[in-house]
């Protein structure tokens, strides 16, 4: 690994100077430029650049510095300052935007069934839309509770404010985050330095750059599927910065040359 390199070392130290200088107005922060659907009343455009520079906490912030001080430095003198931080920021926010659809399309899903049950008040689709809201993390005897007494006004009526809270917490819920930029990193270096060797720290065996990204982009694919319940990991931006940075390096590969 070269020695650390000008925009890698300017990146890491934005990065933590942003996280800890901002601990003391956290929500402000958050709310105004970390990434949120368009149709919250907290949405800017400028958030799909923002959001690239917050974390939610000390680990976040040490995972993602941690893959751009391993990976960033090798990019950066192969491409020069300038094109690292094209491609950084270009992976970073089309991320943001892939991130930004797939929500789009998930939180519109969940608001038809909200919709519908504000009209017809029914305990099966309460339980849906609270999967759907927040996992398992509910209150299981209520429900059974509305199934008994589907009329009792009092029960549909705090059925009602529950989930139009909770639909609308969602819905504000930001993403943040450098990763779509790191995982744009990561699958560059797997097609620029494929079979560079890794030895990872939870995978104490050596493994090829190439095979490291394909199985890493499988696992992310697979994660953004199946959405566990209570999983708030951003997988289709991660998905997203591999997708851009894909692109971006096809349009670049006029004259790339292939390093072991």
């Amino acid at each position: 690994m070269p020695p650390i390199t000008p925009v890698v070392r300017n990146l890491l130290i934005l990065n933590v100077i942003i996280f800890f200088g901002s601990r003391a107005a956290e929500v402000y922060v958050f709310q105004n430029f970390a990434l949120h659907d368009i149709r919250s009343e907290y949405f800017q455009v400028y958030q799909v650049l923002t959001h690239m520079f917050l974390h939610g906490s000390v680990m976040h912030l040490f995972s993602n510095m941690l893959s751009l001080f391993f990976f960033g430095p090798m990019l950066e003198h192969y491409w020069g300052a300038k094109r690292f931080t094209i491609f950084y920021l270009v992976t970073g926010i089309g991320a943001s935007l892939l991130y930004s659809v797939v929500r789009y399309v998930e939180i519109s899903q969940i608001q038809e069934m909200v919709v519908a049950f504000m009209q017809n008040p029914d305990p099966v689709d309460l339980r849906k839309i609270l999967d759907s809201l927040v996992g398992n993390n509910y209150n299981v005897d209520f429900i059974l509770q509305l199934k008994r007494n589907p009329d009792n006004v009092a029960m549909i009526a705090e059925a009602k404010q529950t989930v139009q809270q909770l639909f609308q917490r969602t819905l504000d819920s930001p993403m943040l985050g450098a990763s779509g930029a790191v995982f744009g990193i990561l699958m560059a270096f797997g097609m620029l330095f494929p079979n560079t060797e890794l030895m990872l720290l939870f995978f104490p065996i050596p493994i090829k750059a190439k095979y490291f990204v394909f199985l890493y982009g499988a696992y992310e694919l697979y994660a953004g599927v199946q959405r566990a319940p209570g999983d708030n990991v951003a997988h289709f931006a991660h998905l997203g910065g591999m997708l851009f940075a894909f692109i971006l390096l096809k349009l670049w590969q006029r004259n790339r040359t292939t390093f072991y």
